[in-house]
């Protein structure tokens, strides 16, 4: 027997929710309090477990269409000396596919079209919810997929002491019209600087400085560092770079359900640093898992379809948290000696 379902949030968690309850039959609307969708063109990292989570969702064929190869990658110094591999082809041999990259446009449309092709599933811009409440009444599960500054997530009960906190950097993300053939990150003193396909004749790029850095202090931070990092910055319009607070959601969450109809994915479960490049893939795992759960229980048994769902996501997506932000303080430590000693010594 199937229900409805709201999914808050028109984000990739979201989209990737409600594409796995209606494929499980359920009857789904998605509120989103954008007047529309969020589509700059950064590039999202979509580990192997991930690809495999999106073909079980049905949209992996779709996705792979758009999405570009990530089989290597250095850590450098910002004169340009190697001092790691990132453990890209480590990755690629155990899952027997690479590590993929797609710009987060091509996601979402892709995600949007295996949607629209049910017919039925209501898609309402400019929705702000406030009352979690409210939809409880009409609706048998509320999914909570609106990201760090989560309404669903405040109207937990034993969520409230868990918000967005700073982690005293900004990042800096735009794409060049050029391919840099050069893929990593340099790491610096108190920032670094990324770089990454994301589709043919372009580079996605990426800068972490401290928090009060401006557009226009960001190209004199990375003067003098190995190319193409300058050209990047300096054949890319300041326009249309994106800059964000890095924040992360703490403390940690005791769970990631409530009241038996009431479930959280991707950033408002478990909002992270960027640095292991695990939201979209987070995200997307735990769209699959609870998908999964409630096809599985059917909606008499949806408590304990969302006590399954907290058992096989919440530690484990709350491990990765962990693990990216104790990497961010290591990326942008002070002590760049002890740093770079320890990153040569990992495995390449």
């Amino acid at each position: 027997m199937t229900g409805t379902a709201v999914v808050v949030g028109a984000g990739v968690g979201g989209l990737a929710t409600a594409l796995g309850l209606r494929r499980a039959g359920w009857t789904v609307t998605i509120l989103e309090r954008r007047k529309e969708l969020e589509r700059y063109g950064t590039a999202f990292g979509i580990h192997p477990t991930a690809q495999a989570a999106l073909d079980r969702l049905g949209v992996g064929e779709p996705f792979r269409a758009r999405a570009v190869p990530y089989r290597s990658a250095r850590i450098r110094t910002p004169q340009g000396k190697v001092m790691a591999r990132l453990p890209l082809e480590r990755i690629e041999r155990k899952a027997g596919r690479p590590e993929l990259l797609i710009s987060r446009p091509y996601l979402i449309d892709a995600l949007l079209a295996e949607l629209r092709a049910f017919g039925d599933v209501p898609l309402k811009l400019g929705e702000n919810v406030r009352e979690v409440d409210a939809l409880l009444v009409d609706n048998d599960l509320v999914v909570g997929a609106d990201g760090i500054h989560s309404a669903v997530r405040a109207a937990c009960p034993g969520d409230r002491r868990s918000g967005p906190r700073r982690v005293g950097s900004v990042a800096w993300i735009g794409v060049a019209d050029f391919e840099s053939g050069v893929h990593g990150e340099t790491w610096g003193t108190g920032r670094f600087f990324g770089m990454t396909p994301i589709e043919p004749g372009r580079t996605n790029w990426y800068a972490t400085v401290p928090e009060a850095t401006t557009a226009q202090e960001l190209r004199r931070l990375f003067e003098g560092w190995h190319d193409p990092i300058p050209r990047i910055l300096a054949e890319t319009d300041p326009a249309t770079w994106i800059r964000y607070e890095m924040r992360h959601l703490f403390p940690a969450l005791p769970a990631f359900v409530d009241r038996g109809k009431v479930a959280l994915v991707g950033d408002a479960a478990h909002a992270m640093t960027p640095n292991l490049g695990q939201g979209a893939c987070t995200a997307i795992l735990d769209a699959e898992a609870l998908t999964r759960a409630v096809a599985g229980h059917g909606r008499a048994g949806l408590p304990s379809a969302l006590r399954t769902y907290d058992a096989e996501r919440r530690r484990s997506a709350q491990r990765i948290a962990f693990a990216s932000r104790t990497l961010h303080r290591f990326m942008t430590t002070e002590r760049t000696r002890l740093r770079d000693a320890l990153v040569r010594t990992l495995p390449s």
